[in-house]
Order: structure tokens, then C-alpha cells, then sequence
């Protein structure tokens, strides 16, 4: 079951977490079948200073699926119209980023991993790093 968020384009994505105490933990996630699309891309980012941001810009067409893979962080979402805030801090436990979506990622924690994968290889003409012209944007869709 898709558990949706109020902002379009967006819902989190549950992978299988598979508890051993003896062995370890072990999550996995395949494309396509756990993330909505082929993966063309992934990057992760770490040691961020607990008062910076990440994100802050949307994409025209890129996909994305984050994961908080230690840590915590706080994820704002803005659709143009709806807003949600997220916590993240859940390993298997991600949010789907559709296209046209704000996002921004604050209130890292200390030793935080964010891991990404998206759907697109980099493209510096994929995003809209600047809110006025994605309200503008948004509106049209």
C-alpha cells in the first residue's frame, strides 16, 4: 500500500528490512519493482552542518527516491499549492520525489546519510532553483 502525502508527485516508498540479530540487518530495494523507475543516478551526502540546507529547487523532469540511511533529517515538499513536512530517519523508509516538486532538507543530524537515486542522469537544465519561477510553473501543469 502507497501511503500518499498531501503534496502531488510525491509518496513514501517502504523497502523490505529483513532483522537478524545474529548476522546484521539487511534492507534491499530493485528498480522498478520497489523504485518507481530505473535508476540512472545516485549520490549521497553527508557531514552537512546541522543548521545548512540541501535542496532547495525542483526538477523539470527528474524522478528521485530519498533515503535517510543514518540520522535524521526534516524534508519540506511543496507542490505549488500543498505543503508537507517529513521526518526521515527510517533507513527502509523513503519519499518518492516526482518532478515539478520543491523540496528542501534541513535539521540534519550529526553523522546524517542521505542517500538519493534518480531517474535522470545530472542535467543543469533539469532544475528550477529559483521558487518564483516554479510557482509560475506550477500553475501551468
Amino acid at each position: 500500500m502507497i501511503r500518499r502525502l498531501k503534496t502531488k508527485n510525491s509518496y513514501f516508498v517502504e523497502l523490505p528490512l529483513r532483522i537478524e540479530k545474529k548476522r546484521g540487518n539487511l534492507c534491499f530495494g530493485e528498480a522498478k519493482r520497489h523504485i518507481p523507475f530505473a535508476i540512472k543516478r545516485f549520490y549521497y551526502v553527508f557531514d552537512v552542518p546541522s543548521k545548512e540546507s540541501r535542496g532547495g529547487h525542483a526538477h523539470k523532469k527528474t524522478k528521485q527516491v530519498l533515503f535517510c540511511l543514518r540520522g535524521s533529517i526534516r524534508v519540506e515538499l511543496d507542490d505549488g499549492v500543498n505543503k508537507d513536512i517529513i521526518f526521515l530517519s527510517k533507513p527502509n523508509i523513503g519519499i518518492f520525489l516526482g518532478k515539478m516538486l520543491w523540496h528542501k532538507m534541513t535539521n540534519f543530524k550529526k553523522d546524517t546519510i542521505l542517500l538519493i537515486l534518480t531517474s535522470e542522469f545530472f542535467n543543469e537544465k533539469d532544475y528550477i532553483r529559483n521558487y518564483n519561477i516554479f510557482k509560475k510553473l506550477s500553475k501551468r501543469k
